[in-house]
This record gives C-alpha cells, sequence and structure tokens, in this order.
C-alpha cells in the first residue's frame, strides 16, 4: 500500500508532502490488525444526565445502620434524564466501588463514577453513559431479539452476560472498548439450560474464584421454579461441561442475582411480589465448599426486607473490597422504566 502512495506524494512540495504522509500513515496505522485506538467504553459512551436523591435509612422511620451482620452505610435514588439507563438488572463494581458497569433488561451497558466516603458510603452518582450491546456482526441485541440481559460476572479478562428469553450466555472481551465491543461468542450451554421457562430462565450468574473448588467456573440461578415444592435450578458451567445443584425455594422467593465473596461463600439476591406480603428481598449465604455438582442448598438468611424498607424490585447485586480489606456490597433496583418504580443504589458492608 506505501508502495503505490510514495511516487505520487514525492511530486508534491515538502510542507505538503508532510502533511500527506502523516494522513496516509494514519490511515495505514489504523487499517492495521489490533491498531484501532479504541477508547474505554466506561468514559467515552454517550453520557445522560442524572440526580441522585441521599437515602440516609434503609429501616423507613428508624435510624437503624446494623440488619444481622451486615451494616447500611447509605443509598441513593437515581433519577435518570433518559429511559434507556433504566432497568438494572446486572452489576460489577470497579476501583474498590468508585465505578460501576451495569446491563439493563433492556441491551444496554450503563456505566458511572461513584463518589463514596473512606467507608464505601455512596455519595453522589455522576458521569453516567450508555451505549447498546452489541452482537458479534456488530447489531445491537435488541435487533436481534436477543437483549433481554439480566445479569453480569467479571472474570477477567472477560465479561459475560446472561440473556434470560434465550437462556444464553453472551461472552465480551474485557475492558470494553468503545468501537470494539462486540461479543465474542456465547458458552454451548445443553439444550434443557436453553429450554428454560421464559420467565424462569438464567436470571443470576456470578464467576467463582479462581482459586478455589470451582477454578474459576460460572455459576448460574434459574430465577423461578413451578412452587415452592420445586428447587430452584442451579448450573456449573466450566470447560468440561455443565453440572447441575439445586437450591431450596423458601416462601415464594425467585433469585435475582448472586456473587462469590471474597471467602469463597455464595451469595444469592432473592425477591418476591405478591398482593399480600408486596415487595420483598432477601440475601441468603451459601457455604462456597458446598457447592458442587448433585448439591441441594439451603443456606443461611443474612437479610430480609420489605415494604418498611428503602428496596423495590432488587435485581441487581456486586461486591468489593475496600483497602482496608472489608467487604461491601451493592444492591440495585430494576425500575422497569416504569414512572410508579424507582432505581436505589444501596450499600452494606459484611461483617464477621
Amino acid at each position: 500500500m506505501m508502495e503505490r502512495w510514495v511516487p505520487v506524494i514525492s511530486s508534491i512540495n515538502p510542507l505538503t508532502h508532510n502533511v500527506l504522509a502523516a494522513v496516509i500513515l494514519a490511515l495505514v496505522w489504523t487499517c492495521l490488525p489490533g491498531a484501532s485506538a479504541a477508547q474505554d467504553l466506561l468514559t467515552q459512551a454517550e453520557p445522560v444526565k442524572v440526580r441522585a436523591k441521599p437515602i440516609p435509612t434503609f429501616h423507613i422511620g428508624s435510624a437503624e445502620t446494623r440488619f444481622g451482620p451486615l451494616t447500611f452505610l447509605g443509598g441513593l435514588e437515581i433519577l435518570g434524564s433518559d429511559r434507556k439507563i433504566g432497568g438494572l438488572s446486572g452489576l460489577v463494581s470497579l476501583d474498590e466501588g468508585q465505578r460501576f458497569l451495569a446491563v439493563t433488561d433492556n441491551g444496554h451497558w450503563v456505566t458511572g463514577d461513584v463518589t463514596q466516603g473512606p467507608d464505601g458510603r455512596p455519595d453522589d452518582i455522576s458521569n453516567v453513559r450508555f451505549a447498546p450491546l452489541l452482537g458479534s456482526d456488530g447489531k445491537t441485541l435488541r435487533a436481534r431479539w436477543g437483549h433481554d440481559t439480566e445479569a453480569l460476572a467479571l472474570s477477567e479478562p472477560e465479561l459475560y452476560v446472561t440473556a434470560e428469553t434465550r437462556n444464553a450466555v453472551y461472552h465480551y472481551p474485557w475492558p470494553l472498548q468503545l468501537g470494539s465491543e462486540r461479543m465474542v461468542g456465547q458458552l454451548a450451554l445443553p439444550e434443557d439450560v436453553r429450554s428454560l421457562p421464559r420467565n424462569s430462565g438464567l436470571e443470576a450468574l456470578a464467576a467463582a474464584p479462581a482459586d478455589g473448588p470451582l477454578q474459576g467456573a460460572l455459576v448460574a440461578v434459574a430465577e423461578s421454579s413451578p412452587s415452592d415444592a420445586h428447587d430452584l435450578q442451579g448450573f456449573i458451567f466450566d470447560p468440561t461441561g455443565t453440572k447441575r445443584f439445586s437450591i431450596k425455594r423458601r416462601d415464594g422467593f425467585d433469585a435475582t442475582d448472586a456473587v462469590f465473596l471474597p471467602d469463597g461463600d455464595f451469595l444469592l439476591m432473592e425477591r418476591r411480589f405478591n398482593l399480600r406480603n408486596l415487595i420483598g428481598m432477601r440475601l441468603r449465604r451459601f457455604d462456597g465448599e458446598a457447592l458442587t455438582p448433585g448439591a441441594v442448598l439451603d443456606g443461611q438468611l443474612i437479610l430480609e426486607a420489605d415494604f418498611n424498607t428503602q428496596i423495590d424490585n432488587m435485581e441487581a447485586m456486586s461486591v468489593h473490597q475496600t483497602a482496608a480489606g472489608e467487604t461491601i456490597l451493592t444492591l440495585v433496583s430494576d425500575n422497569n422504566r416504569s414512572l410508579l418504580q424507582r432505581t436505589v443504589f444501596l450499600r452494606f458492608r459484611l461483617d464477621g
């Protein structure tokens, strides 16, 4: 390519020659494989204005901060000027809680900065941006009806996203680079996983510690089951195939998200909504070493909340550690892009 251009440039005056040569060199460089100067999606995606209202207490009308092994640090209600940043359903905390990456249930990435206190208390959210999730062909997931994205799991250098209606697990490169953030593949899942009921499919996803018994495997939990008499289905995805376990379903709660804690335990967030109990949320903790193929798990209830607390449709959860080694949980609600619901961003410290 350069050989075809050099004779033409050499017949032009030196100044023009230098300018054109620089332009052509830049064009050639950007055409080379891997040479494009892609920008970080977290800082270069489309900006959107948001306002954050403080949530100073978790239990409405009470200054109590201690809830079992959890200490409420604070929260925010996020009000966005664009509905595309509603419907938050999966979450990853970054940079010791100073940034986040979320996924919406209509196929968008959402990122933002968190202004926080030394203890992890969220004081404000700013620099919020969004971008569509893209398929491997560069088309948006919405264009192919694969956008019911519900959960995120980061296992560097890879990022995984579940799509509930398709019961698929998409694979993206990490870090996400604007302009080259296309899907790089999907996990090969067996037919019984892909055929889970549309509203009871893969809802929760977590990456196991690489140095733990599951050696970095992905763990997913189906959202629901026909009744409390039926367990929630769990799946372990690793290079050797798909293994199954189950979790006892209790009191009509459905699974919405999951994380592995720094000590290797597995934490599941659950949600309930009905006309008798109204809205509910709870967290159950499971011994990480007990999460094995064929296991039937029940776990320890560490938090249960209802309409007397600052919750909504709780769908997303992440975990990070502070510089001092404290474990911080972030819980976020999906407002379904409805004026009747809220996006709440809550932080707890997990003690003990």
